[in-house]
């Protein structure tokens, strides 16, 4: 395993994560308590020290599992959470979006109970969870500098969601010179990536991404084959055949990253990512003990070429020679802002605002 650096916050990461959003949850199977804390011990076995959960995970239960399973090694991990959602005063229906608190109160109140929850005095990264770019006003700022001035964070970043907001989320973020911007970038869907790597090289700014769904949900490791089907118990169920389809298609067009006992295609698919400075981690979803091993020793598999990295930017282009979209343009919202423009929002991401900051 290698490591790097957040942003300039002098926070290292493990350059493959954990992302904690399995444990304490059912989204992707159960498992009992027992259970997710042997999988995170496996996953400090093999080098990985970054984990990144969210108090709305489980309602808390995964920051506490997080907690209970870090406690002996807290000085050798790096951890982040989010806040952003208001789980304390309404019931999950689902898998459906809770109400959202974005407000420099509310951000320090559930700061202080997830710490609880991790039995934590302070926590790696704090991340604002699926905000949108006009609830990120002057005084939210304030409050994540302050909390990071209290000693109670270290580093602050933004998770993205893709059905809530892209574009002008992370380009706030990278020009507010957050240390992290997570968002969902895969070998499939590498447009928001790649407009960030833009907006931080135009800005010059040191702000980290840290992709997630590197698997593109379990395509690109083939965990979800021809031969596995369409109907899965988890939130991929609900996608259309051709999300499928597509993705089934596109990789074989990608078969040339592989190399015989020296890079897997769910290895490639870390690799690729990690490939850009501004990458510093990469939080496959583990669902086994042998996910972990396989995908943490993506850190240290040959290097994707310049040439094969071409070949990949080329065939994106050509959306991998497949003239059909895969269904999902109904699930997600556009990367290129019409659908925002649509709906008469504006969201342009605004420059500055920790300068116009209350003082009170």
């Amino acid at each position: 395993m290698h490591y790097r650096t957040l942003g300039t916050s002098g926070v290292e990461v493990s350059e493959v994560g954990f992302g904690a959003w399995v444990v304490g949850t059912d989204w992707w199977g159960d498992r009992t308590r027992s259970d997710s804390i042997e999988l995170i011990h496996h996953a400090i076995d093999q080098g990985i020290t970054y984990f990144d959960t969210g108090d709305v995970y489980g309602h808390g239960d995964s920051e506490s599992i997080i907690g209970d399973a870090l406690a002996p090694y807290r000085d050798e991990v790096t951890v982040a959470t989010k806040v952003g959602y208001d789980f304390y005063n309404n019931p999950q229906a689902g898998h459906g979006e809770l109400p959202k608190e974005i407000t420099g109160e509310w951000i320090r109140n559930a700061t202080r109970r997830s710490l609880d929850r991790l039995d934590m005095e302070y926590v790696d990264v704090l991340q604002l969870h699926n905000a949108n770019v006009d609830e990120v006003d002057a005084d939210v700022l304030k409050t994540l500098d302050e909390l990071r001035e209290e000693g109670l964070v270290d580093a602050i970043g933004w998770a993205l969601g893709p059905s809530i907001g892209w574009l002008a989320e992370g380009d706030l973020a990278i020009t507010e010179e957050f240390d992290s911007v997570q968002l969902v970038w895969n070998l499939f869907e590498q447009d928001v990536g790649n407009h960030f790597l833009n907006t931080i090289e135009n800005t010059n700014s040191s702000t980290s991404l840290i992709p997630r769904v590197p698997h593109s949900s379990g395509i690109l490791n083939e965990q979800v084959t021809p031969e596995t089907g369409y109907d899965l118990d988890d939130h991929r169920g609900f996608r259309p055949d051709a999300w499928y389809e597509t993705g089934w298609e596109k990789i074989e067009t990608l078969r040339f990253l592989e190399r015989d006992d020296e890079r897997t295609m769910g290895q490639a698919a870390i690799a690729y990512l990690l490939s850009h400075d501004a990458v510093p981690t990469v939080t496959p979803t583990f669902h086994t003990s042998e996910d972990i091993s396989a995908w943490a020793a993506a850190s240290d598999v040959p290097k994707l070429s310049a040439e094969e990295l071409s070949k990949v930017s080329s065939l994106y282009a050509e959306n991998f020679g497949i003239d059909r979209d895969d269904g999902m343009d109904q699930l997600r919202s556009s990367v290129d802002g019409e659908d925002i423009r649509a709906a008469g929002i504006n969201k342009r991401a605004t420059r500055g605002p920790r300068n116009t900051a209350s003082s009170d």
